[in-house]
């Protein structure tokens, strides 16, 4: 019980500054590939934050958050182009999950 106590509140400072600063640098990535994808920028910001809180819950590695929004812009330009907004919500649950 102490490990498990240890590992998730031992270094509490360092993981709230890790993530303002990935908050931070999210931002204008989630909001310039959100250009790319062809969808208004606040949906992109609202699809890299529900894809991070996701791969956070099930337990993601530290390297998974960097670069999301590049990958999901990829993938989204032509999913949206071919069926819709209606399929990004889906997409980026799915994508935070796997």
């Amino acid at each position: 019980m102490k490990e498990i106590k240890q590992e998730w509140f031992g270094n509490i400072k360092g993981d709230l500054l890790a993530g303002i600063v990935v908050c931070m640098a999210l931002i204008p990535e989630a909001i310039g590939f959100s250009i790319v994808a062809g969808v208004d920028p606040m949906v992109g910001v609202y699809a890299s934050f529900c894809m991070s809180l996701i791969i956070s819950i099930f337990g993601g590695r530290t390297g998974m958050i960097s670069a999301a929004a590049g990958a999901m812009a990829l993938v989204l330009a032509s999913l949206v182009k071919e069926h819709g907004i209606e399929y990004m919500l889906l997409a980026t649950i799915l994508t935070g999950v796997f």
